[in-house]
């Protein structure tokens, strides 16, 4: 043991040694450490916070994480300014035609594809220029209930239509557009037509892209009636076998000459399909039909006031027509009026000869309320000549 004296220490050889004691130990014995590991896993993940802080400051400072400029936007060019392609050469004159291909060219410029929409759907037909002031033809049927209406030359030029007027009992109607550079259609005579002569139809079946169709045939029959799917009767109607389908409804009908004999308003379908016969308003009758729309937007259709049929006379065994019958009168009708008498046989109207019902209605057609028309009677066995002014079918 060492102890410390006055002088310094002393050392006691002569006697054993203690042990030694270290003063930064506790005499007791030391105990193992414990951890507690949610202390060290937040430990963990303070530095790795830290650290990763210190990395994106560096990366700002240094640019690394600027966000780059978004690419610039492709730039889309301005639309094109349209312009209308030159007018092609006018139609060849009239003179000497002498084909379709002749009649086409000079005809196709004055054909339009009518375009109809509504309540009911969609549909179109034809129609054919009418003078120089924007009015065209087609029929009644192609625009009846028609909200909207777009017609499309053949030079594809498109524009809204106004409906003039229409009118079932012809089943003709007008139209008009703004466009100021038209070519009207030639107006021929259907009054002069005759069996077999040559016939061109023109107009746009089945609504097909492209421009107007056009099929030539003849003239097969004159003065026919046929009544159509509205349950109207039309009369005095030329016959073609120039193909006709749903589409050339409004159509014209041309002669030899181009010039327009009818407006194409039908075809008879049997039970094997169609039998090339179409049908077309006479344009004398769609003339004055046309007219009278573009002047008063209606028609004061001709009423004799009488209901009557056919009668025969009979030779070598056979009976022929020859007149209309007179079998009831309607009270103040125009007929009656002029002193026309039950039993009254009619065969002429202003020297046309009558010698069938349709033939009085076809007629009838031709004429308009107010008019004064001479009837060429036989009554008993005397021939009877009664000036008549026609009456008004109402509507």
């Amino acid at each position: 043991m060492t102890s410390y004296g006055p002088d310094g220490p002393e050392h006691w050889l002569d006697s054993e040694p203690d042990p030694i004691v270290y003063v930064d130990q506790p005499e007791q014995e030391q105990k193992q450490r414990k951890y507690d590991p949610w202390n060290l896993l937040g430990g963990i993940l303070g530095g790795v916070l830290l650290g990763t802080g210190v990395t994106f400051a560096i990366l700002g400072l240094t640019g690394v994480l600027v966000e780059p400029e978004p690419p610039p936007e492709p730039t889309i060019p301005p639309a094109p300014t349209l312009t209308v392609p030159p007018p092609t050469a006018g139609p060849p004159p009239v003179a000497d035609l002498g084909s379709a291909t002749d009649v086409a060219l000079r005809a196709i410029p004055s054909i339009v594809a009518v375009e109809v929409s509504g309540f009911l759907g969609e549909g179109g037909g034809s129609g054919v220029v009418y003078g120089t002031d924007g009015y065209l033809l087609t029929n009644h049927h192609v625009v009846v209930d028609a909200d909207n209406v777009v017609v499309v030359f053949s030079d594809g030029a498109r524009y809204d239509a106004q409906v003039v007027g229409t009118d079932p009992l012809t089943d003709i109607a007008v139209l008009l557009v703004d466009r100021p550079d038209l070519t009207p259609i030639d107006i021929g005579s259907s009054d002069a037509l005759a069996i077999g002569e040559p016939a061109v139809a023109v107009g746009n079946p089945l609504a097909l892209i492209g421009g107007p169709s056009v099929t030539s045939g003849i003239v097969s029959a004159l003065d026919r009636s046929l009544q159509v799917e509205s349950g109207v009767t039309l009369y005095g109607l030329v016959q073609t076998d120039a193909p006709i389908t749903r589409g050339s409804s409004g159509g014209a009908l041309l002669d030899g000459g181009a010039r327009l004999i009818g407006i194409t308003t039908a075809i008879a379908v049997s039970d094997v399909g169609a039998e090339g016969l179409g049908f077309a308003v006479p344009i004398d009758l769609a003339i004055g039909i046309a007219n009278d729309l573009i002047e008063s937007g209606e028609v004061e259709h001709a009423l004799l006031g009488i209901s009557g049929r056919n009668v025969f006379a009979e030779e070598a065994g056979a009976q022929y027509p020859v007149g209309v019958t007179v079998d009831e009168m309607l009270a103040d009708s125009a007929y009656e009026l002029a002193g026309g008498q039950i039993n009254d046989v009619l065969t002429a109207m202003d020297g046309s000869p009558i010698v069938t019902l349709d033939q009085l209605l076809t007629e009838l057609r031709l004429r308009r309320a107010g008019d004064e028309v001479i009837m060429t009677v036989l009554r008993a066995d005397e021939e009877v000549a009664l000036p008549v002014i026609l009456g008004r079918l109402e509507p």
